[in-house]
Order: structure tokens, then C-alpha cells, then sequence
């Protein structure tokens, strides 16, 4: 692993142009908005698809898409509730409105990407669960079921099925999602789209603009970035996701989780054929420490996830975005998966913070007198649960009587994450606890049962 190279690799393949200008001096603005990743570029695109007129400044701490909508897999999954088990959980009154508003949210985001010439290596494959335990393959018999009370129709693959799709001496069976559910892309591609668009609109996009405070005043929000710029602002949107802790009012809301990804070199044609996968679907095991893996433009392999790490005090800094331990064991899986490809190279390795919350979905709310919005809490699905949730913030500023606004997957709050010194305790003792649920064929202890009863979850 030495001589991996750290960083995304996403942004290897994309030229993002030279830095935008940070931003200086007093600027008047309509709407601030603070974070300049796929929330807050959509807010902004949103913002003035509905009003051309509005004065829009997006302040990016780095650049586009540097936190975890440049670092994530490119998975763009439809689902807002972070799959069908977890929304029946926490809003089964609301989950078939909310699968609708995803499903017309991936669709109108894929017509987007092309209607604006996005050149985001948008793949619509769809996506392949499969049991990699075999105490994993009833619960994929029962997605398949709870898919089809709420209108899916995935297909189940036993062992002879799924063999002959992947080529796995691990897979025991799988289970078929169609590209209406979930498309492959490039995320760094698309977020230097996304800036592009906004700005075509009338956006002011300035990079290496951190913001340090908001001032509340008559009338207005002062935005404070360091160096010494201000935007006046009607209202703010916060879209800060796992780098929010500069915010204090939402350290209840999220906790900030390391994820970590490996990314192959290109495989030759004989190891692409050792593998099968033509389809070149996006692959997630069914375990509560999965791993997601997929096909880059170029035919390399993505690997990642498994390992959930909190640091803590909610630390997020640079010196985590690598750990050693972690590549290690995601590369003993990899072989242990695809043992055909021994031998073959990784040539990138990276991680990055997500926010996760205690429903493991998006959460909104509002502070400073309402004139400040924010949404978070993604927990891995932010791809294409962004673009809905910065609708939602629109709707906040333009459109107070939207049905969206009245559904209480919006209104509700998760159940608070206590502070530190209680959190990074917390923390372990539930990711312990998910640990030991994979170890013992799935069977969920007395303290996650305990927590499911709450409404509270974990895994990776």
C-alpha cells in the first residue's frame, strides 16, 4: 500500500478550470448559501430555475466538491429514507409518497445531467444485492417482498444465478435492482457540473471562502468568512453535511463517520472476463458492515466501505482521510471476493467524513429566526438524496405552502446524539454491537434491539 496514491480518484479524471475567486469585501445577496457540494449547488440551481431574478452566493470552503460529494462511490440511488427497511421503520405512514418523490427525483435528475450536457459517466445500470454469509440470503427474499407492496419489482438470484452474473466464490445469492433505482456516475465530474450550471444561472460560486460565523441582523443574516469577507444575506441554506461542527446549533443532529475506498488499476480484458459482471451494476452485500463496489469509466474497480470510524469530538481533518488498517483489511475482502484477480494493483486509496444521523436519512430545520435552513445527515445516500433535499430548501424560501414542507419526514427531527464525553463511547458501544450481529448470522443484540425500539440505528 505504500505507493497507493492518496486522494479521490475522481478528481484525477476532471479538470475543475482554476480557482474561483474567494470571496471579499460586503456582498449583498438574496441567499447565501454555505457549502458548495452537491446540496448547496443544487439549492442554488433550484433557487433560480424557480427565480432568475435572486441574487445567489455559494461559499465553498475549498473547492466544488471536495467533501464527500467528490470522495463517495457514485452510487445515485433513488431512495430519500436510505432504503426501504429503514423509511418503513420511521415513517411507514409517509413511505409511499416518499418512494414516488424519489423515484421522480432520480428520474429528473438523470434528465438534467443530459439536458445540460454533464459529462458525469452516467451508467444506468442498476444495482446487484447479494449474500455474501449464507445466513444473508432470507433477508434478501424478504427485500424482494417488502419491495412489491410498494411497487418494485426486483428480481431474486439464487446461487447458480447470481454465479453466473458475478463470478464470486463468495456470493450465495442476489437480488437485481433496475436502473430506475439507481444509476452509476462520477461524482467529482458532477460536481464541477453542478457549479458550472449554477453559475450559468446567475450563481456566484467563490471558493476558499470558509465560513466562520453567522451574525443574525435586522432583517438580514451576516455571513462571516475567514479573511474577512461578508455576505449580507436575506436568508442563509447550510449544506455542510459532515463538516458542519462549525455550526454548534447542529452537533445534536449528526455524527461525522470515516469511510474509506480502494480504487483498482484498469483491468485487462482476461480479468474482466475471470469476473463476468458485464452488466457493470453497482454491488452492495447484505451484511450490517457491507461493502459497496462498482465499475469506473475506464474499467477499474471501486472497493469500499466496511469500516465505520468515529474520531472523536466529531473530528474532521485531513490527517483522518487515511488509515492504513483500514485499506489492509479492505484488500484481504477484495481478494477474498475476487481471488481471480490476485495480483492486480490499487492505485488509489482515500476516505472522508459522512453524516450520519440517528434515522439515517436527510434532516432539516431552521434557526436564527427561520432565516437559516440546513439539511444533513445523508448517511451515504446523498448522491441523489441531495437534489431533493435542496428542493426542500428551496421550498423553504420560495414556496411556504408546498405540500413537501408539511410531510413529516421534513418536519420531524431525529432523536438527538448526546455530546461528548458520553458520544464517542456511544459510538463504539453500538458499533461493537453491529460487529457482533455479522458475527452471529445477523441476530441483533439486546442493546440494538433496544435502539431499534427507539428509532435508532447503526451500521456501516
Amino acid at each position: 500500500m505504500d505507493d497507493v496514491a492518496g486522494g479521490s480518484f475522481w478528481f484525477t479524471t476532471v479538470d475543475p478550470g482554476p480557482p474561483r475567486a474567494a470571496l471579499s469585501g460586503r456582498v449583498r445577496a438574496d441567499v447565501a448559501i454555505v457549502g458548495g457540494g452537491f446540496t448547496g449547488l443544487w439549492a442554488a440551481i433550484h433557487l433560480l430555475d424557480t427565480d432568475p431574478s435572486l441574487r445567489v452566493v455559494v461559499l465553498e470552503a475549498e473547492r466544488v466538491g471536495t467533501g464527500a460529494s467528490g470522495r463517495n462511490g457514485g452510487f445515485c440511488s433513488y431512495s430519500l429514507t436510505h432504503g426501504l427497511h429503514n423509511g418503513l421503520l420511521h415513517f411507514e405512514d409517509e413511505l409511499a409518497v416518499l418512494e414516488a418523490e424519489g423515484l421522480r427525483n432520480l428520474r429528473e435528475l438523470v434528465a438534467f445531467v443530459r439536458d445540460e450536457g454533464i459529462d458525469a459517466e452516467l451508467e444506468e445500470t442498476g444495482t446487484l444485492e447479494v449474500a455474501a454469509e449464507p445466513w444473508q440470503v432470507d433477508g434478501l427474499r424478504e427485500s424482494v417482498a417488502l419491495a412489491g407492496r410498494y411497487g418494485s419489482t426486483p428480481t431474486f438470484l439464487d446461487r447458480d444465478a447470481i454465479q453466473a452474473v458475478v463470478h464470486s466464490p463468495r456470493f450465495q445469492a442476489g437480488v437485481r435492482g433496475g436502473p430506475e433505482r439507481c444509476v452509476m456516475l462520477n461524482p467529482a465530474k458532477l460536481a464541477v457540473g453542478l457549479a458550472s450550471a449554477a453559475e450559468r444561472r446567475g450563481a456566484t460560486v467563490a471558493e476558499g471562502s470558509r465560513v466562520r460565523r453567522l451574525d443574525r441582523r435586522a432583517g438580514r443574516v451576516d455571513v462571516h468568512v475567514e479573511g474577512g469577507g461578508v455576505v449580507e444575506a436575506d436568508c442563509v441554506l447550510v449544506g455542510t453535511s459532515a463538516y458542519s461542527a462549525w455550526l454548534r446549533r447542529l452537533a445534536s443532529t449528526f455524527v461525522p463517520v470515516y469511510d474509506y475506498v480502494l480504487m483498482t488499476e484498469p483491468m485487462t480484458e482476461a480479468q474482466r472476463e475471470a469476473i463476468g459482471w458485464r452488466g457493470r451494476e453497482g454491488i452492495g452485500d447484505a451484511g450490517n458492515q457491507f461493502h459497496y463496489f462498482r465499475q469506473s469509466a475506464d474499467n477499474r474497480i471501486l472497493w469500499g466501505g466496511y469500516d465505520a470510524v468515529y474520531h472523536p469530538g466529531n473530528a474532521v481533518k485531513p490527517a483522518h482521510d487515511t488509515r492504513p488498517a483500514t485499506f489492509e483489511t479492505l484488500a484481504r475482502h477484495f481478494v477474498a471476493t475476487f481471488p481471480q484477480l490476485d495480483g492486480i494493483r490499487f492505485t488509489h486509496r482515500w476516505g472522508g467524513a459522512i453524516d450520519t444521523s440517528t434515522r439515517f436519512s436527510v434532516t432539516f430545520g431552521d434557526t436564527l429566526g427561520g432565516r437559516v435552513h440546513y439539511a444533513l445527515g445523508y448517511t451515504g445516500l446523498g448522491v441523489g438524496a441531495t437534489r431533493w433535499a435542496a428542493g426542500v430548501l428551496r421550498d423553504k424560501v420560495l414556496r411556504p405552502d408546498s405540500e413537501l414542507l408539511r410531510l413529516r419526514f421534513v418536519r420531524s427531527r431525529p432523536f438527538p446524539i448526546p455530546p461528548e464525553p458520553a458520544r464517542t463511547p456511544a459510538v463504539e458501544v453500538m458499533r461493537r454491537s453491529v460487529i457482533a450481529a455479522d458475527d452471529n448470522e445477523g441476530r441483533r443484540g439486546r442493546f440494538l434491539q433496544a435502539m431499534d425500539a427507539l428509532g435508532i440505528g447503526f451500521d456501516s
